[in-house]
């Protein structure tokens, strides 16, 4: 079982990825978690990592790249996965493909969980309130939202176009959502 789990700032994406992938059986894999683990561990890669964070740039897709297939060939990988955080770009898609065809695999669905983005806003407020975070402020987050739907419209279309996404909403308690999750994702995964 291959999955994908996408969703805007404040959805509950690494709560609910956590628990599907437990709910399954497969590991959740984050991108930002692996990129931490990489610098943290100082591979190679994280170093490399490292320096590009450094210098304020973005990580370029193939050093993403090479980073997931790298985590993809971990011997916990062997009965699936679900990936949150990547892809994140059409390259990053298409580099995934490439990825899924060498090894005879294919994603099976993507999640994108769904919210009213004023609610949204108002969660990663009341979060940033908490948390004493003061780099959150309202025009920031609503700037997050914006990013993060014109960067993901194009890849939940690629999905959609295949027939590969499920649309959930992710208002709601953890549990309600996850059953909307199981729910969304029971024809599309083997019994």
């Amino acid at each position: 079982m291959k999955l994908l789990i996408m969703g805007p700032p404040g959805v509950g994406k690494g709560t609910q990825a956590q628990g599907i992938a437990a709910h399954y059986g497969v590991p959740a894999i984050s991108t930002g978690d692996m990129f931490r683990a990489n610098v943290r561990e100082q591979t190679p890669l994280g170093l490399e990592v490292a320096r590009i964070m450094a210098e304020g740039s973005y990580v370029p897709d193939e050093v993403t790249d090479a980073i997931v297939a790298d985590r993809l060939a971990q011997p916990d990988t062997a009965s699936g996965w679900l990936l949150d955080g990547y892809p994140r770009t059409v390259g990053q898609v298409a580099a995934l493909d490439r990825l899924l065809a060498a090894s005879g695999g294919a994603i099976d669905a993507v999640i994108s969980l769904t919210g009213d983005v004023d609610h949204l806003v108002g969660r990663l407020l009341n979060r940033a309130a908490i948390e004493g975070r003061a780099d959150d402020n309202e025009a920031t987050i609503r700037r997050r939202m914006e990013v993060y739907a014109d960067a993901t419209d194009p890849l939940l279309a690629i999905y959609r176009d295949r027939g590969l996404l499920r649309e959930v909403d992710g208002l709601g308690g953890i549990d309600e959502v996850s059953a909307r999750i199981v729910a969304a994702l029971a024809p599309a995964l083997p019994a």
